[in-house]
């Protein structure tokens, strides 16, 4: 399976580096701001939905924003360097175009919410697959 190496600078192109990373883990150590930069960046461990339906497989994946001016977390504790959370979506909302926010939504109400002189995301997978425990599931 090759790598993955995406590009978002509109809501379409995010919707699709969302689906990616749909269910992804990510450590609360493992995301940080560097302000001085303007970038917001994770990493994190992806499940990789784009397999064939038969294999199960994750991979680390970098994914950073750039021109970002400020973030806001809401309902994770920062301090748990070593807590693990679940990513579920990235949403963009235009404020002033094409300024607005980007939404990283967790599992259990979680949110970073990135403020963005406009949307620059990147995606990049780091490496080898390896073999998935299970299938991400949610119930309706």
């Amino acid at each position: 399976m090759p790598d993955l190496k995406l590009l978002a600078l509109d809501s379409e192109d995010l919707e699709i580096i969302s689906a990616t990373t749909q269910d992804a883990v990510v450590r609360v150590g493992d995301m940080g701001f560097a302000k001085a930069d303007h970038r917001f960046a994770l990493l994190m461990n992806r499940f990789a939905w784009e397999a064939d339906g038969k294999t199960r497989q994750r991979k680390r994946a970098a994914l950073h924003f750039d021109r970002v001016s400020d973030v806001k977390v809401s309902g994770i504790d920062t301090n748990s360097v070593e807590g693990v959370l679940e990513l579920l979506a990235l949403r963009f909302s235009v404020t002033d175009d094409p300024a607005g926010y980007v939404d990283l939504d967790f599992a259990g109400g979680g949110t970073v919410r990135l403020t963005v002189e406009c949307l620059e995301a990147r995606l990049q997978d780091l490496g080898a697959a390896w073999a998935a425990r299970a299938t991400p599931e949610h119930s309706l």
